[in-house]
């Protein structure tokens, strides 16, 4: 059995726990579901009505075999899609540049312009799909790509839902795809706030993300602390910017991972919740309930996968999965279980979805809300956490800001340490990973991986030279001088951006234009 008697967040656990372990004021903790401070979670009927949304995060190669894997989940029963990028897309360079040989379509689609766009998107009714967008410096640009293919097929950007992750901050915390100092990068956010607040209301405008800390190695106490520490960050931008808190604070959303470890990471998004509501109310002066509610999409831990018996993984992510339903999730993506080796296989991906519909239609999960609600162990670890959280919290404040801490290293530091503990720990064997360090076998059976075409970088380098022979180039050349000029001003950077994109300006163009304005940013940098 496992010997580990402590969380994941370092408080102890007990073998027992018993009414004496409730906070005293659980009542006030608590409130009903869907009133603050939301512990229970954020709608009074959660799942009872209907249940969390099913997205399935895809995306590789071409924009053509990207949407026919999305046509594939569509029919199996997805609820919203969840697009990732590859890593040129992701730092804003095009296909056919030489600081992207290598690495075109293999983490991700490559998205070199609104062709590809409208290739991703073909035949998919963008008013009935909800779409999340796994993009960070760039996000702008791909949600107004997003934007005018929706348009063009006559669906109006007030028809459009999902959300663009958005999240810069933590991107120089723990990902590091960056492109843009952090001032910069902040009055984007901010920009984006404003615009779409007015042409796609309904759009989640950034998805603020602990999932790729807690990839990195954060507790579930670190990774709710500098999540909420960022969202705080972002909030302050958006109200400099003449925002009003009531306004923007609506659509934000939030990004968690969940681990193996169920209990505690159902206390996590409990506490989590109740955080975000306090801070909102009391630090903010928000008014309206849904500047208060701590909305959450959830991805199963991919760093807890195995390229080991990796049908194991399937246990796995059903374990983490109803720990993300317990927890109240609002959104919900399950790993395949063939991850740890490569880009899914579409059985995989299809084996992924049923997980949540198993927990979804053949359990009784939704059948009553927040059913952990008063369990001794549960409000004692959502106590402990919520703790943990706002000390962490007060020491990034201590800084005096979270980019300041991210600047000093504060968050990136205590993330590692963690990761080293962990490391330590499996290294040893205190930490039990079925199939590594316990239960091994001497003979894996044979997998045959999903694999990219290595030919699609020459072929994306072909539509570009295409592309760029074919359009206006004097109209791209005067979209991108108002783009420039906006950005060297005060104007909404997004609205020039569009007419850019509209007249077949790259990705790679757009982000081009800004890094000669704002620069890069590297690590040792100050502003």
């Amino acid at each position: 059995m496992n010997e580990r008697r402590s969380s994941e967040s370092g408080f102890p656990i007990k073998g027992v726990y018993t009414g004496a372990d409730l906070p005293e004021d659980l009542d006030s903790r608590l409130g009903a579901p869907g009133e603050f401070p939301y512990t229970r979670g954020v709608y009074p009927t959660m799942y009872t009505s209907r249940p969390w949304t099913m997205r399935q995060y895809a995306g590789f190669g071409t924009a053509t075999e990207s949407n026919a894997r999305y046509h594939q989940l569509l029919r199996a029963g997805t609820m919203g899609l969840s697009v990732a990028f590859d890593l040129p897309t992701q730092m804003g360079y095009d296909s056919d540049e030489t600081i992207a040989h290598g690495e075109v379509g293999k983490v991700g689609v490559a998205i070199d312009s609104i062709e590809d766009m409208r290739l991703l998107f073909a035949d998919i009714p963008l008013d009935k799909v909800s779409t999340s967008m796994t993009i960070n410096a760039p996000g702008s640009v791909l949600l107004l790509l997003y934007q005018l293919v929706a348009e063009e097929n006559g669906v109006p950007g007030s028809a459009l839902n999902g959300t663009i992750q958005n999240d810069i901050l933590k991107e120089y915390i723990a990902r590091g795809t960056y492109i843009f100092p952090p001032k910069p990068s902040l009055r984007l956010v901010a920009d984006t706030f404003a615009y779409c607040r007015k042409e796609v209301p309904k759009w989640n405008t950034i998805s603020i993300s602990g999932y790729h800390m807690a990839e990195a190695g954060a507790t579930p106490a670190q990774e709710i602390a500098f999540t909420l520490a960022n969202g705080v960050e972002y909030v302050r931008a958006a109200l400099a910017a003449g925002l009003a808190v009531d306004d923007f604070a609506p659509r934000l959303s939030f990004f968690f991972v969940a681990r193996t470890t169920l209990l505690e990471e159902v206390a996590k998004f409990r506490a989590a919740r109740r955080i975000w509501a306090r801070l909102m109310h009391d630090d903010f002066g928000a008014k309206d309930p849904k500047s208060m509610m701590l909305r959450f999409h959830t991805q199963t831990a991919g760093v807890q996968l195995t390229a080991q018996q990796p049908e194991v993984n399937l246990v796995r992510v059903a374990v983490q999965g109803l720990g993300a339903v317990l927890g109240g999730t609002q959104s919900l993506h399950t790993n395949s279980f063939d991850e740890a080796i490569a880009l899914p296989t579409e059985k995989a991906a299809r084996l992924a979805l049923r997980t949540q519909q198993v927990l979804a239609y053949e359990t009784d999960l939704t059948a009553t809300v927040d059913p952990f609600a008063g369990s001794y162990v549960v409000e004692a670890m959502t106590a402990e956490i919520e703790a943990a959280a706002l000390e962490l919290m007060e020491r990034v404040a201590d800084h005096g800001s979270a980019v300041d801490a991210i600047e000093a290293g504060f968050q990136k530091r205590e993330i590692e340490q963690s990761a080293y503990r962990i490391a330590q720990e499996i290294d040893s064997g205190e930490r039990v990973v079925v199939g590594l360090n316990r239960f091994v076998v001497d003979e894996e059976e044979p997998y045959e991986p999903l694999r990219v075409d290595p030919t699609i970088e020459a072929g994306q380098a072909e539509r570009l030279a295409r592309l760029r022979s074919e359009r206006d180039g004097a109209a791209v050349t005067r979209a991108l001088a108002d783009l420039r000029a906006a950005a060297e001003g005060s104007d909404n950077v997004l609205y020039p951006m569009k007419e850019a994109l509209r007249a077949r300006a790259t990705v790679g163009e757009v982000c081009g234009t800004l890094r000669e304005v704002w620069g890069l940013y590297r690590p040792t940098d100050r502003f």
